[in-house]
C-alpha cells in the first residue's frame, strides 16, 4: 500500500513561506540597523522602550514573543551600549525592571527613518495588502 507523503512537500507548507519570508525581512533591514549599531532583535526591543520608557522584561518577552533564554543577552547587550538600564524590582526580586535611559532616547532619532526606507525598498505590497497580511499575521499569533 502506497502511503500520500503529500503533506510532506515544502511546496504545501504553511510554515515554511512565512518563515523565508521572515529571514529575508531580517536580512533587508540589516543595512539600516548596521548603521545604528543594532541587531534585528535589538531593534524591535528598542521599540517597545521607545514606547513604553520602563518595563519589566517580563512584559517585554510577552510583547516580543522572546524566553528569558533569548531576552536576557540583548538586555545586557543594549545596556552594554548604553541605551537602556536594568534593575531588579523592589517588591520582586525575580523581574527585572527595564529603563531607557537619554542615549536610547536619542537612538530613537537616528532609526525613524528606517521603517520608511523599509516600505520603499524590499516590501512591495499596497497599502491594503500590508494591512490585511499585518491583520492575518496577528491571527496566528494569537493562537500561540
Amino acid at each position: 500500500m502506497s502511503e500520500n507523503y503529500d503533506s510532506l512537500r515544502l511546496d504545501n507548507q504553511l510554515c515554511f513561506p512565512l518563515y523565508a519570508c521572515a529571514r529575508e525581512v531580517v536580512k533587508a533591514y540589516k543595512p539600516y540597523l548596521d548603521e545604528i549599531d543594532l541587531t534585528y532583535t535589538q531593534y524591535v526591543t528598542m521599540m517597545v522602550m521607545w514606547e513604553e520608557k520602563e518595563t519589566t522584561s517580563k512584559h517585554l518577552g510577552k510583547r516580543l514573543y522572546l524566553d528569558s533564554g533569548t531576552l536576557t543577552p540583548v538586555l545586557k547587550k543594549l545596556e552594554e551600549k548604553g541605551f537602556i538600564t536594568r534593575s531588579r524590582l523592589e517588591n520582586d526580586e525575580r523581574n527585572l525592571c527595564v529603563r531607557l535611559t537619554p542615549e536610547g532616547e536619542e537612538l530613537k532619532r537616528k532609526a525613524v527613518s528606517i521603517p520608511e526606507r523599509m516600505a520603499g525598498g524590499c516590501i512591495r505590497l499596497e497599502s491594503d495588502e500590508a494591512a490585511a497580511l499585518y491583520k492575518t499575521l496577528y491571527k496566528l499569533l494569537s493562537g500561540f
